[in-house]
This record gives C-alpha cells, structure tokens and sequence, in this order.
C-alpha cells in the first residue's frame, strides 16, 4: 500500500504548483526537497516575473500579449527548436495562470518600465522570488502538504512504465518512499560540473552556477536510466552574462548584467565579437552566456560611458572604471593599443541620431565594421569610462525528460509511462530547445507544474 498519494521531489515554483494542484484535488501530497529549508525552492529564489499571455492590460500589465505573440517570441528565441503543439498548449494554459497563481497567495507588482521592457508581457512578483516561494509554501502547507527539507531522492523503484517507490537519503539515513505518484520537479543538473564537461568540456571549469549547488541531476540520471525518454543534449542550457566576481554558486539575480546594449563587449584579446544590439534585450540577453563561454577563457567585459551608468540595473559589484580608455585597459589587463583602436573604430562607424531608446529598435547603428552593432550604437567618448568583467553564469540545463501534454513522462519507446510526471527545468527541454526569454522557466514551471498535480492526482489507485 501506498504511504502517500503524490511524491513530489524538488521545492521550487514547478513543485509546489504540481503539490498544491494535488492537494486541492483532495490527495495527501509529500514534497522531498534536497536542499536546507534556508535554500528551498532552487533557481525560484533568484526569480523575478512570469511570462504569461494576456488579452488585455491588467493592474500590473500595460497591455495584451496574445498567445499567437507568445508563440513568435518563443520561436524566435529558440530558432523553431521547440515542440510546437506543446508550446501552444503551454501558452494557451498560461492566460489562467495569473489569475491561478495568484489564487495560492502569490502577489504582483505594478509592471516595471525602463530599461527591462517587460511591463506589457512579464508580471512581477512583489518581494521578488523569495515572496513568490513563500506564498506558495504557506498555501501548500495550509493544504495539508507534508514538507521535508533536506530530503534527496537517491533512488527510484519503477518497473513496467510504473513508479512503485523512491529510495530518500535523510539527515537520519534512508528511507523507502512508496507512493501512487510521482512528480519530478527537481530542477536541472547544472551544478554537476562535471556532466556539464559532456556538452562544454573543459570550458565549463570556468562556469559559474547562479542558483544552489543542490541541482546535480541525480533523479535526470535515474529517470533516463529506468528507461524515460530523453530530451535535449548537455550543451543547451540557460546561459547568461554575469559578473565574473560573482561566487561559483548561488550569485542570482543581483550578479545578472543588463547593460550589454548600451555598449560594446570585448573578448581578453580587447577585440569585438558579436552584434550586442541584435534585439529588445530581454529577447536576448539569455544569447550572452553562450557566447562569452566560446571566448578565450570564457571571459570578457562590457564597456561604456558615463552617461550610461543610470539606464541599467547595476551588478552587486561596482563597475571598473578609468578617466581614460588606455587606462581602463590596464585595470582590465587587455592589450591597451588594441583595446584603444576597438572602441575609436567603433566610434567613427556609428551612424544614426534618434534618442536612445531600448523600448524599441531604434536603427542606430555602425557601418563598415566585421561585426556592425544594429541597433542602440552610441559612441564611448564621455569619461570616465566604466566596465563590468563578465562569464557564462549557468541558470539551468535544457537536457531533460520527454513528457506529453498531461505533462506525463514518456518511456524510451515512445510509450505513456504509468504515473510518472514531470514539471519545470527537468523538462524543459520539451520547450526550450535553445534560447530563452525572460520569465518563461517560470511559465513551465507553474504551468506543467499545476497539470502534473492535477493528473497524478487522477492517477492515485
């Protein structure tokens, strides 16, 4: 006999939306979260906004974002490498997710202007991250939702497409787990650096982890070895720029960097190596990460001008900076005569004079270059000069489980499995086959989350 109906591993957004679902459903739901009560919740701590389709402006958006916009944005993104029918049915499932959300204590703020362009298709959490989590730990355990911290799953018991049973180390020792369910919602691998080794190589030595070091992967590894399909490589991952003095874990928001279009960014040879106005930065800017850990020692630096230094959100460390360009380069360690000749070749192929704007594309642009700047180019001529030294901070991994539109797994032979669910960054990958746009991990996380709650609740014998 069961001890419980629905096991839920993990403790962030996805898991306590799928243990929630459950409990509402009227089933006793157990939440196994590896990590210390002071670290619950994963990546969701260091959150800020969902993503969600809208048809009209709400209290805290200033207009509709259609599914078919959602849609665009996210094939944009990740290049058409997504499942579609998935993603529309994920989409769809979104516009009443606010109000869903909102219905477990969540609460939003009035949306955010400047330079985060997010204020008509983003609705933001008030308090941030941790306030989210705790609302929805508070409904949970209102519910009658058993929570216990520092609980890995280190094993699991499925046979015949069916979960019979897990095997949870505890501060105590071990125990079996035996229940008619079972939620994978444990988030992605990407503190296993060295599974991080098998898609990146040595480069990933260089990575920087900007959530807990609790997400190795240990049930993605258990869940394709008991025959799951597997989704995604381990090179696809969400990959951003962040401070390099941020630490090797947990660094989060405050060391994320959102001023790359208001510069140029430069490798450790002082030289220039793609396009930092390609697009609207929050469509984008997952696009940096990636791109700094294909550079010489996985490194590199945004620079700008004094008049910039109010347009962005600053890093929890201050920005470097020099009266003189020369002199900002030995700060940095770069070549100074080849750092010098970037920027003023920079600085003559800019054309254009329309107020600086990143609300909207705004065609100021560089000629003649190896790699124009399309949009928001200004020149770096006003000291002091300033620049933040930036590596590929690692927020979650894409390599995952194949689940279907019940947000149920599927086995290796393209069959259902039994009453097994997956929800968040363990499947993300069915949507995320590269890319990323701001606030949509939290989408499939709440999303998938509330269906795999619902249907392992229809699961229980």
């Amino acid at each position: 006999m069961a001890d419980w109906d629905v096991l839920v591993a993990g403790g962030g957004n996805a898991a306590l939306c799928a243990a929630i679902a459950a409990a509402r459903q009227g089933r006793r739901a157990l939440v196994v979260e590896a990590a210390p009560k002071f670290y619950r919740g994963g990546n969701t701590r260091h959150t800020r906004n969902m993503r969600c389709a809208h048809d009209e402006a709400t209290s805290t958006l200033t207009g509709p974002y259609t599914e078919d916009e959602f849609f665009e944005d996210l094939m944009r993104v990740t290049d058409g490498n997504t499942d579609e029918a998935l993603s529309r049915m994920m989409i769809a499932k979104s516009k009443p997710m606010l109000g869903w959300i909102q219905q477990q204590g969540v609460r939003f703020q009035p949306s955010l202007g400047g330079t985060i362009s997010l204020g008509r298709t983003n609705s933001f959490f008030l308090g941030g991250g941790r306030s989210m989590l705790n609302a929805l730990y508070r409904t949970a355990e209102k519910l009658g939702v058993e929570i216990r911290y520092e609980h890995e799953v280190i094993g699991l018991d499925i046979s015949d497409r069916r979960f019979q049973a897990a095997r949870v180390r505890n501060p105590n020792g071990e125990e079996v787990v035996r229940a008619s369910a079972f939620v994978a919602a444990c988030g992605g691998f990407q503190a296993d650096i060295d599974w991080l080794k098998q898609g990146w190589g040595e480069k990933a030595e260089n990575f920087l982890i900007r959530g807990t070091p609790y997400n190795r992967g240990t049930v993605t590894r258990m869940l394709i070895d008991s025959g799951v399909m597997q989704i995604g490589d381990a090179s696809q991952c969400h990959a951003v720029a962040i401070d390099a003095r941020a630490p090797r874990y947990d660094g989060g928001i405050i060391t994320r960097l959102d001023c790359v279009v208001l510069g140029v960014v430069v490798n450790t040879a002082a030289e220039r190596f793609y396009d930092e106005g390609e697009d609207i930065w929050p469509k984008r800017y997952a696009i940096w990460g990636r791109l700094v850990a294909n550079q010489p020692d996985q490194k590199a630096f945004i620079i700008f001008d004094a008049p910039n230094i109010p347009r962005f959100m600053p890093s929890l460390y201050p920005p470097i900076s020099a009266p003189s360009l020369r002199e900002l380069a030995s700060k940095l360690e770069l070549d100074p005569d080849v750092f010098e000749r970037t920027i003023n070749e920079f600085n003559k192929a800019v054309i254009g004079g329309k107020p600086f704007d990143t609300n909207a594309k705004d065609g100021n642009a560089t000629e003649g270059l190896a790699i124009n700047k399309t949009n928001w180019a200004q020149r770096i001529e006003t000291p002091p000069y300033y620049a933040y030294p930036v590596r590929p901070g690692i927020t979650f991994t894409y390599l995952g489980v194949k689940v279907d539109h019940d947000a149920r797994m599927v086995m290796a032979d393209g069959a259902p499995s039994e009453n097994l669910f997956a929800a968040g960054e363990i499947m993300a990958g069915n949507v995320l086959g590269q890319g990323y746009a701001a606030g949509i991990g939290m989408t499939i996380g709440a999303v998938f989350g509330r269906i795999a709650g619902e249907e392992a609740a229809r699961h229980v014998a």
